[in-house]
């Protein structure tokens, strides 16, 4: 039995969610989330706790049994809590600048760069250098935080660039630092 994949999941109140013909919609407060579920999983909802079985131990049905009870309570935890990620960017003359849905970097380049955020996910700029982006489904999340980290990864020399908050990035020596006398 799968460790991640036998914990039951529990379902707040203000949330609720179905199962019609394979597909598993969940709605709360923050919005809807609908996900398509493989027919080798079987859904028990026994008053506010959901629980996902196997209906076979093959090995299509062991690899799915976990993974899709993390998706299932990513959903859950997202529709009636919300995920948040942070993104730092960090050099000289490097700026962000939140407008509606779209955000406006000047991250070194010729030219503004204006990333148009997803439906669904919002952002907010702290201490000029901070982007703090909110949203329901933590895999449209971090997609849109790795999109915005591609823009300008860190770099190893001086660690200019966007990075997540807190990550760390391992520094190279310079020219210099090689040198031997």
């Amino acid at each position: 039995m799968s460790r991640v994949g036998k914990l039951p999941i529990t379902i707040p109140k203000g949330v609720t969610a179905i199962l019609q013909d394979q597909v598993l919609t969940v709605k709360g407060p923050k919005g809807t989330l609908t996900r398509q579920v493989s027919d080798q999983l079987d859904f028990q909802f026994e008053g506010d706790t959901l629980r996902i079985l196997r209906r076979d131990d093959s090995k299509e049905s062991r690899s799915l049994h976990g993974l899709v009870r993390a998706l299932v309570f990513n959903m859950v935890h997202g529709v009636s809590h919300g995920f948040n990620l942070s993104l730092e960017i960090l050099g000289t003359g490097y700026k962000v600048d939140s407008q509606a849905n779209v955000l406006n970097l000047s991250l070194g380049y010729s030219h503004p760069i204006r990333f148009p955020l997803p439906q669904g996910v919002t952002a907010s700029v702290e201490k000029g250098n901070i982007v703090k982006l909110d949203g329901f489904d933590r895999e449209v999340l971090g997609q849109t935080a790795a999109r915005i980290r591609a823009l300008r990864p860190a770099e190893p020399y001086k660690g200019k660039g966007i990075r997540y908050l807190g990550e760390t990035i391992l520094r190279k020596a310079g020219k210099t630092g090689g040198k031997k006398k």
